[in-house]
């Protein structure tokens, strides 16, 4: 046991992460100067002396590594410690997985020796673009009667298979012996893939290698390699070790096991460790967290335990009798009237009467909207749009937790997209009258020199309306498969219904078409992204502030415009062998610009979403309330006063969904390559809710109310775990709001 390393172990909202801030604050803050009772190397001196242990830290001496479970725990990690400490020690603060991307790429010269690789620079994949080279990769062993034999589409199948390597490679396990794991437990699995375990272990290590020698890198990929080849590594070790003198990691819970790895490696060197566990706190189960397998890492450490949480909260008084009401189904308890409900029959009229509580709150004074938070399994559009909408008319913000939605499912994104067919030839199947007229209501908000001889209604207005670009798409545009083509406003007859503003706007637009289709055939546009980015300056920003999220989706249109070149460049030099034409590109031939037209089919297909970087809210919508699914608002630990928990009937709430990875369970290392059985299933759910139970109570201070309604938006009965919660607790009496 390492007599200087801490272990603390406590409920949500204990004060862990403050403790080990201030463990952290005890080794490198000291009144006394002198040199020696700080950290030295000479181990055995210091621990006969019995000193307290002294980080001494400057830039001569080794750092110090700071984890967090995502990435915003990360940040507000980070602060507190540059807050605490003032700023005079400079600390490494990362994800788990940021830590070991950033190590492979720092260590990649390394690897190359190792791997016989050759020299070049790595590319990181993205997960769409990661999902989209294995598709072509592995088409010709996935043809049609392999997925019938899977009973799953070909997307859905290959991101299964993609994401066993990540598992595999967070468990410690390589890519050649995955196919041992999976022989054991798939087999045995009812509802597995039916796919043989050496088929997909083949796959994999295809994968695995064609991406190492064009040095691609998927999130698989770098797990893999820096459990396999650089952890092992003495000369990695031995840099490792010299780099870091301690490690605090927080919410080890939602650690991989091969993160045990690494810190086992830096006590043996030494080091000393900060270590914070929640066992009611595990999120990650389903996504490569090993909690068992982490907290094994307890017994060489010192110890503590945290009871009492650092707030106050509903933990204490409700977490009891909330799960003997759903495993013992007492009738006769009640619970207390800080817990109350609201029940209606329809879904439609839950959310309404859902919306009009938090109004009458929020306008009596009784809550500010900061303190409310709804919460539910899983948030639709139609529950986020509702919600919305009832709030943001009462002047109450709304503010969605890591709200991802597709790049597509913005009008400006459709409209970029549609110039790009009408510039580069052989995209005309691509493009049709309702893109057109669309594309012509979004670009005509920025044309200049109409603006100051009209008024629009409102700044935000187009020149060009939807009925009018309608009209124009109608008479004015000319489909064809190479080049399709807009032709002047006098194309229609009654072109002078359109109006003075419509149609110099739409003049102004087709000038600028055919300025750039005419560079684009003279080989004066260097690329699609050059096109995209003259677009958004002529068109949308224009001098303008456009609102948050439009920057948003236009700055991860142009990222991952940049990043779609890079690998496609990257892959002229090394390309597939013999690539099988999809079904949108089959008669396309070997067109030069035949990956415009998979960029285009790739954001249509929605597997690319807006992820900004997240910042604080400031404004109105700090005072926001707070919209997330359970598994959002746990990541985020956040804390309200009040809770309202939606859809408290859904069986949705004891399930992982989609944070539960397939084979997600075959890979602990406690049951390594074990089938996944229905008692096994079962236990695991009742797991889950008593864990997010508690975590939620523990994150509330005074009131929650059960959101249930009879009927599912698929009209089905609701007959959850949660249900005899919703029928023990006190009904909500409040008038309704009209709203």
């Amino acid at each position: 046991m390492n007599s200087d390393s801490v272990w603390i172990t406590g409920p949500s909202r204990s004060g862990k992460t403050g403790r080990m801030v201030k463990q952290f604050c005890s080794w490198v803050l000291t009144e006394t100067s002198i040199k020696e009772s700080y950290y030295t190397k000479n181990q055995r001196q210091k621990n006969s002396e019995n000193l307290p242990r002294r980080l001494y830290l400057h830039q001569t001496e080794p750092g110090v590594l700071v984890l967090a479970a995502n990435d915003e725990n990360r940040r507000n990690l980070a602060d507190k410690i540059v807050t605490v400490t003032e700023g005079k020690y400079p600390v490494r603060c990362k994800t788990p997985l940021g830590f070991i991307q950033d190590e492979v790429i720092l260590f990649w010269p390394l690897l190359i020796q190792l791997l016989k690789l050759k020299a070049q620079f790595p590319v990181r994949l993205r997960p769409e673009t990661e999902q989209e080279l294995a598709t072509k990769l592995w088409r010709s062993q996935l043809d049609e009667r392999t997925l019938r034999r899977a009973g799953e589409n070909e997307s859905r199948l290959v991101r299964r298979i993609l994401d066993l390597l990540q598992l595999g490679a967070y468990s410690g396990i390589d890519c050649e012996k995955i196919d041992n794991v999976l022989v054991s437990a798939i087999t045995q699995q009812e509802n597995s893939t039916n796919l043989e375990p050496e088929l997909i272990a083949s796959l994999l290590l295809n994968w695995r290698n064609w991406c190492l020698e064009r040095g691609f890198l998927t999130y698989g990929i770098i797990t893999e390699v820096y459990s396999k080849y650089l952890l092992p590594d003495p000369i990695y070790q031995q840099q490792l070790t010299k780099r870091y003198q301690a490690v605090l990691a927080d919410d080890v819970q939602d650690y991989p096991a091969l993160s045990r790895h690494l810190f086992e490696l830096l006590l043996d060197s030494g080091a000393v460790g900060a270590f914070s566990y929640n066992p009611d706190g595990v999120v990650r189960l389903g996504l490569g967290a090993d909690p068992n397998y982490l907290e094994r890492l307890s017994a060489r450490c010192q110890q503590e335990t945290l009871t009492q949480p650092s707030f106050s909260c509903l933990a204490d008084s409700l977490a009891t009798p909330m799960q003997e009401l759903m495993t013992e189904q007492i009738i006769s308890l009640s619970l207390p009237e800080t817990v109350q409900s609201i029940q209606t029959t329809s879904r439609a009229q839950l959310l309404r009467q859902t919306a009009k509580v938090i109004v009458k709150a929020v306008k009596e004074g009784h809550i500010q909207p900061n303190e409310v938070a709804v919460i539910a399994p899983g948030l639709d559009a139609i529950a986020r749009y509702t919600l919305t909408e009832i709030l943001t008319k009462q002047n109450i913000p709304v503010q969605p937790l890591n709200d991802q939605r597709p790049l597509i499912s913005s009008p400006i994104i459709r409209g970029l997209l549609t110039i790009l067919t009408f510039v580069y030839p052989g995209l005309g199947r691509l493009v049709d009258r309702d893109a057109v007229a669309e594309m012509l209501v979004v670009l005509s908000k920025g044309v200049s020199g109409v603006k100051e001889e009209i008024s629009p209604s409102s700044p935000s207005s187009s020149h060009i309306d939807p009925v009018r670009a309608g009209l124009i798409a109608d008479y004015c545009f000319v489909p064809h498969p190479d080049q399709p083509n807009l032709l002047p406003v006098t194309a229609f007859d009654r072109w002078d219904r359109l109006g003075y503003a419509a149609t110099t706007a739409y003049s102004k637009i087709l000038q600028w078409l055919e300025t750039q289709r005419t560079q684009q055939e003279m080989r004066l546009i260097p690329s699609p992204i050059s096109l995209l980015d003259r677009a958004i300056q002529h068109f949308l920003w224009n001098g303008s502030n456009l609102p948050y999220d439009q920057l948003a989706a236009l700055r991860e249109l142009l990222e991952t415009a940049q990043h779609y070149w890079e690998i496609d460049t990257r892959l002229r030099y090394t390309p597939f062998v013999s690539p099988p034409l999809t079904e949108e590109t089959k008669g396309e031939g070997t067109s030069p610009h035949l990956p415009i037209a998979e960029f285009i089919q790739l954001l249509r297909r929605g597997t690319i979403t807006a992820n900004p970087y997240p910042v604080r809210p400031v404004g109105p919508l700090s005072n926001a309330v707070t919209l997330a699914t359970v598994f959002q608002y746990r990541s985020s630990r956040r804390f309200h006063r009040w809770q309202f928990w939606l859809d408290a009937g859904s069986p949705l709430w004891a399930k992982g969904g989609a944070a539960t990875l397939f084979g997600a369970p075959f890979f602990l290392r406690e049951r390594l390559g074990q089938p996944w059985t229905v008692e096994d299933e079962k236990l695991a759910e009742e797991q889950r809710l008593r864990r997010i139970l508690a975590d939620l109570l523990a994150r509330v201070s005074h009131r929650v109310y059960l959101c249930h309604s009879d009927l599912a938006v698929n009209g089905q009965e609701q007959l959850g775990f949660l249900l005899p919660l919703v029928h023990a607790c006190v009904a909500d009496v409040s008038e309704p709001v009209v709203v």
